[in-house]
């Protein structure tokens, strides 16, 4: 791998173009080679839009493609597991849009192709890269917050008939879940990316919105690992469109703004317990050091892993632990009871989540 590394999208949806764009923000480290999807026309397209090279419709003939380092899978939710393990298989590297699989049993699986492999794969969590959520980060792990006492989460969206027109979403056997799956993902691993993973949780789901087969409203309780408490909200039916995040700690409270998709990002307000606090939240965040958000943000990390052998800026340690409170929730609302967390093997939801 020279000092650009090649990339090939796979998937020519709204979400592969966002990809292209973060690939092609950071031209001194990346290089898209080639978008493959089934739709050749539509592949053709969005190539001519981007100076893409190649076009493909074949993903074993693109897994053969020679001068090709990464594998980065923006394909339909159910494809996502076997396309990770083809493209370790063919000795690439993967980053895999979110869910990374369909169970814990199948993250696991490809954290142990990971290992045999030499290779690595990267789940997509760009949400974790907005400069709001990280200077939260900062304060938290520089000790200023203190303990933390409570977090609400809100994840108010709106989605229609037409979003759902599109074949594979509403099915379980497809997108794999409803919006805790494909909606309120990125919202709740903010969360642990911030706390840690939850210990307990308390779910009820409903389907009230649009006639499709999975959730589309959330109410969830959670007490995390570190005995505080937080809230989950979601909604594909709020008019008003927000994201939002509270966290409460000892020493000072954060909120986000309610941006739907950039609420990760800048301004968050943080507010301290006193004026010493406050006097210490000002120092720290003088010295943040802003890097790219988003997509770009992810990749620029993920580049410079591969060239230092660091960790990954998202691991499949992560991963796991999102499906795994997606499997709790579920598995919470049908049991209606509350839920232990680490889920292991013997878990009667282990295997996948879908009813």
């Amino acid at each position: 791998m020279g000092d650009r590394t090649r990339v090939a999208v796979v998937g020519g949806g709204g979400v592969g173009t966002l990809h292209i764009e973060g690939f092609q923000g950071l031209p001194e480290r990346f290089e898209v080679v080639a978008i493959c999807d089934v739709d050749e026309r539509k592949a053709r397209q969005m190539a001519e839009a981007s100076g893409i090279p190649r076009v493909l419709t074949d993903f074993r003939e693109l897994c053969r493609m020679p001068d090709l380092d990464v594998l980065d899978l923006c394909t339909p939710p159910h494809l996502h597991h076997e396309q990770t393990l083809r493209g370790l298989e063919a000795g690439r590297h993967v980053i895999c849009e979110k869910p990374l699989a369909g169970s814990l049993e199948q993250v696991d699986q490809v954290i142990a192709a990971e290992k045999q492999s030499g290779r690595r794969v990267m789940p997509v969590f760009q949400y974790r890269f907005g400069h709001g959520i990280q200077k939260l980060k900062l304060l938290v792990e520089q000790g200023v917050a203190g303990r933390a006492y409570l977090t609400t989460v809100e994840t108010a969206w709106r989605r229609r008939a037409a979003y759902y027109a599109v074949p594979w979403r509403g099915k379980w056997a497809t997108e794999l879940g409803g919006t805790l799956v494909s909606h309120a993902i990125h919202a709740h691993d903010l969360v642990y990316h911030v706390l840690g993973p939850a210990r307990s949780v308390s779910a009820r789901l409903a389907t009230l919105v649009n006639p499709t087969e999975s959730e589309d409203c959330v109410s969830a309780s959670l007490e995390m690992a570190d005995g505080s408490l937080c809230s989950l909200s979601v909604t594909m039916g709020s008019a008003a469109e927000i994201s939002r995040h509270r966290f409460c700690f000892e020493n000072l409270s954060a909120e986000s703004n309610t941006a739907p998709y950039r609420n990760s990002r800048d301004p968050w307000k943080f507010t301290g317990d006193s004026p010493e606090i406050d006097g210490r939240i000002e120092e720290l965040l003088r010295g943040f050091v802003p890097l790219a958000e988003g997509f770009a943000g992810q990749f620029y990390r993920f580049h410079e892993a591969l060239a230092s052998g660091a960790e990954l800026p998202v691991t499949l340690v992560e991963a796991r632990q999102a499906l795994e409170l997606i499997t709790a929730l579920y598995h919470s609302a049908r049991a209606r009871r509350p839920v232990s967390l680490p889920i292991t093997a013997d878990h009667p939801l282990y295997g996948g989540w879908r009813p």
